[in-house]
């Protein structure tokens, strides 16, 4: 009889800019735990050419039940333009800490829409 082990979870995003028809290449974003009226700085990360991060924001052992939040730094992103977006926060509830939670951001000059993707 074999054991069945759950998949580490993870934390994963992408950024694309429908403006630009493009992936948001080299956006900053941070990741932080919210709990007990706190804020945990978890990670500093940034996006490659495909608009992604080279591996998750949380991953394994690390992972726990809680509130997160990921905020994209959209106004440093388009310093040389003007922008209706300073910084873009999105907070989710991890309830699984075996499963992936991957949580995208497509952003448009006056809009944005996230989801929980696989």
């Amino acid at each position: 009889m074999s054991s069945v082990v759950p998949a580490p979870g993870r934390i994963t995003t992408h950024v694309l800019d429908t403006a630009a028809g493009r992936p948001g290449a080299s956006m900053s974003l941070t990741l932080h735990r919210l709990e007990n009226g706190g804020r945990e700085l978890l990670g500093r990360f940034l996006t490659n050419a495909d608009g992604r991060c080279d591996r998750p924001l949380l991953e394994g052992a690390a992972m726990r039940p809680g509130l997160y939040e990921i905020t994209f730094h959209v106004a440093e992103w388009r310093a040389a333009e003007e922008t209706f977006f300073d910084d873009i926060p999105i907070r989710f509830r991890v309830s699984d800490p075996h499963a992936h939670h991957h949580v995208p951001l497509i952003l448009a000059p006056f809009g944005y829409t996230t989801y929980r993707g696989s």
